[in-house]
């Protein structure tokens, strides 16, 4: 592999920052404290200007190359961690009860802080580099709040990438493909009134535990019979919450959980028939239901042509065959996807090793790949050809 020489010499200083904010985690958009630690270091590197405050707590930082005039670029990480309690034993884990970065935000900054630390001393590179720190990933829709904010047009980005550690994903390798790669992730919740009455005489009453046991079956026709096998769809009903007493039919139950699609027709046509497969459903059984859609994040579409520029980078680190080009898309959400709605640009994967799962109590980001990914932030900004 070729790390770079700076890259190894900074990886235990990058290691420190990295545990540092493993053990302080902070939710969504109040990550105050690591914003400040962002700032604070962005200053130190010599940073050409440090914003923060966009995206109500997201942080900015601009390096300008010594190569002549070229696009700026956006390089992005994440900040917040989860509402997880931690299930380690290592001696920087989590200070906060019930909080913890239990998906590599943690990995994920302190990558791009080192890569900007790194670029602010060299400065081999052509236009200009934005180092990008999200706030607001893991549900709050960061990334759509710093679009919003005017990010792109104020730093005047041309191209966005992004990168996110994968558990079982040998530590060396990356991954990305071009065209859809993380899922959209919509949101429902389905209240159904029924009668309620005594769970001995059930024919004076209408159940709806009944009928929202038929709504969780029938929602799998969506996928399974309303669906182009080739265009992936996944429902789950994740909570269903009804009665408090063993001899009481309810006279309510309510059903929740997620939609996951691919494409725009996927999304809309699975609204559409859960909508009419509760209100039919529900009808026949003498029950009524209320659907609310709540729209998430959209589907994450890495651009072609910066899709192979993720690629060449990765290759000058790990080599050709530690590359994977064809990854399956995920069915997760990924909410870069509306910088690459805004900006064309692409997301790469990297092999956090034999680790516990993401969003698991008892995941931790593998320090050994930190080099690796400063590397991979340097190769792309010293890509970035001179006008």
């Amino acid at each position: 592999m070729a790390v770079l020489n700076r890259a190894a010499e900074l990886q235990e200083e990058v290691t420190g920052w990295r545990r540092h904010l493993h053990a302080h985690p902070e939710l969504l958009y109040d990550v105050n404290e690591t914003a400040a630690f962002v700032a604070e270091h962005l200053g130190q590197f010599g940073c050409d200007e440090v914003v923060t405050g966009i995206g109500r707590t997201g942080v900015v930082g601009v390096i300008k190359g010594s190569r002549g005039a070229g696009e700026t670029i956006g390089l992005r990480a994440d900040m917040d961690a989860l509402p997880i309690t931690e299930a380690t034993d290592v001696p920087y884990k989590s200070t906060v009860s019930g909080k913890m970065h239990a998906c590599g935000h943690d990995g994920h900054t302190a990558m791009l802080l080192g890569a900007a630390k790194y670029l602010a001393e060299t400065r081999n590179f052509a236009g200009t580099v934005a180092v990008i720190f999200q706030p607001a990933e893991e549900g709050g829709g960061g990334g759509d709040a710093m679009v919003k904010d005017g990010m792109m047009e104020r730093f005047g980005i041309d191209r966005v990438y992004g990168m996110h550690n994968m558990p079982g994903m040998p530590v060396g390798s990356f991954a990305t493909h071009a065209g859809p790669a993380f899922a959209a992730t919509d949101e429902f919740r389905i209240t159904i009134e029924g009668k309620g009455g005594h769970a001995a005489m059930p024919h004076n009453c209408v159940d709806p535990i009944v009928a929202g046991a038929q709504l969780v079956s029938a929602f799998q026709t969506i996928a399974s019979r309303n669906t182009d096998p080739g265009a992936p769809v996944v429902v789950s009903v994740t909570q269903f919450h009804a009665g408090n007493a063993h001899n009481v039919i309810p006279a309510s139950a309510e059903i929740s959980g997620t939609v996951r699609t691919l494409a725009p027709e996927a999304r809309s046509m699975a609204e559409q028939r859960m909508r009419a497969i509760a209100d039919h459903v529900c009808q026949a059984m003498g029950a009524t239901a209320r659907l609310t859609w709540r729209p998430g994040y959209p589907v994450m579409v890495n651009h072609p042509d910066e899709t192979d520029v993720s690629i060449e980078a990765a290759r000058a680190i790990s080599g050709e065959a530690a590359v994977g080009t064809k990854l399956p898309p995920i069915m997760g959400g990924e909410d870069f996807a509306y910088m690459l709605n805004a900006r064309p640009g692409a997301m790469i994967l990297i092999g956090n090793g034999d680790s516990a799962g993401l969003h698991h109590p008892a995941y931790d980001f593998n320090d050994e790949i930190i080099a690796l990914g400063i590397s991979y932030w340097a190769r792309l900004a010293e890509m970035n050809p001179a006008r």
